[in-house]
């Protein structure tokens, strides 16, 4: 999803830096949180604090009169809540991502997955002491960097590899064995519309990939089930694989696909290093469903930073298999999609929605 600030961002710096610091909005009814965030981006050079209110009513008004590179949203505010206005800022924020900065966040907590799953970008929990603030601006900033692509280093990108992607109405539908889903951030949000599109009759097994921490997955696997109507099980080691059911790689293991005699697949799970440096990774998932499955998978890569995905994309490819994308305009970040595009894999970008409806057009019930 591009962003554009008119009249505030010259041309960038050679490393990609902005000649002007990409502007922040805080969203915060405590003066004292307002004040320690402000006075953590602002001695950034890359961050500014354009504006601070103290809720979301402030916060809409604002976003019709200005426009900010990133939205840092509190949870528990008077009136309008953070999850239930997240939606509404979204759309007001033209491109800004949001990041839910809030003592409920922790690692795990339902709040943060419920983030996630309405179109946070990442999540961020208050400080409870002194030596934890000082840990808390230092993940702050990285969060900024990486949200802004700042501590991505940028590859030259082969464009004579690129094949012209097919438009969204000119797609065949295609039955598939098999469907792999890779995502990171931005991700959950994006795989809640894809199965809001997806009957719940469809019953060809899903693989997912989704960049979480382990504490994440089994309520991750919860919303997924209650989601999509059917069951999701975070893997384990030589699970088969079955019909009607998500799988979804855990927090701290690759999930592979081996192929059994019986003509039947199951789940291995690794840990060894990945080329893209993830863990879960989505190339050991993708390379290993593309030997098995050949023709009959299709590989989808979501939102998500880095590119991650990108290398065994090629393999699907090669192996027979469909390759989708989700696009630029609806992604949260458009690095891990993008770089499939960029490798000449993908053969069509759409939007989670149109996915979903993709997935079920060739496998009618």
């Amino acid at each position: 999803m591009s962003v554009h600030f008119p009249n505030s961002h010259a041309s960038p710096y050679a490393d990609g830096r902005p000649r002007t610091p990409y502007p922040v909005l805080i969203v915060d009814d405590s003066a004292v949180t307002r004040a320690l965030l402000t006075r953590y981006i602002d001695q950034t050079d890359e961050f500014r604090v354009a504006q601070a209110v103290g809720n979301v009513a402030a916060a809409l008004e604002t976003l019709a009169a200005e426009q900010f590179a990133i939205i840092l949203l509190d949870v528990e505010m008077p009136g309008i809540d953070g999850l239930t206005a997240l939606p509404d800022l979204l759309v007001a924020g033209k491109g800004a991502k949001i990041i839910v900065v809030s003592s409920r966040a922790t690692e795990g907590a339902v709040v943060a997955i419920q983030a996630m799953a309405l179109g946070a970008a990442d999540t961020l929990p208050k400080p409870t002491s002194g030596l934890a603030t000082r840990e808390f601006g230092v993940a702050l900033i990285d969060k900024l960097r990486r949200l802004t692509g700042q501590d991505v280093v940028a590859l030259p990108v082969q464009r004579s590899r690129q094949t012209a992607l097919i438009p969204p109405a000119a797609l065949t539908p295609k039955s598939f064995d098999m469907i792999a889903i890779g995502a990171s951030t931005g991700g959950i949000y994006a795989l809640t519309m894809l199965f809001r599109a997806l009957p719940t009759s469809f019953d060809v097994p899903i693989l997912i990939t989704q960049h979480l921490p382990t504490s994440f997955m089994p309520y991750f696997a919860t919303q997924l089930a209650l989601l999509s109507g059917r069951p999701c099980d975070v893997a384990v080691d030589r699970m088969r694989i079955q019909s009607g059911r998500i799988f979804l790689a855990p927090g701290d293991a690759h999930m592979r696909c081996v192929a059994l005699p019986d003509g039947g697949a199951a789940i291995r799970l690794s840990t060894e290093p990945a080329s893209s440096g993830c863990l879960p990774s989505v190339d050991p998932m993708f390379a290993s469903l593309a030997m098995v499955y050949g023709p009959r998978l299709l590989a989808v890569v979501l939102s998500g930073m880095g590119r991650d995905g990108a290398e065994a994309a090629t393999l699907v490819r090669n192996a027979g298999g469909c390759v989708i994308v989700q696009d630029e305009e609806s992604s949260v970040v458009w690095g891990m999609p993008g770089a499939v595009v960029a490798s000449g894999a993908a053969v069509a970008a759409l939007a989670p929605e149109a996915l979903g409806k993709f997935i079920a057009s060739g496998n009618r019930a």
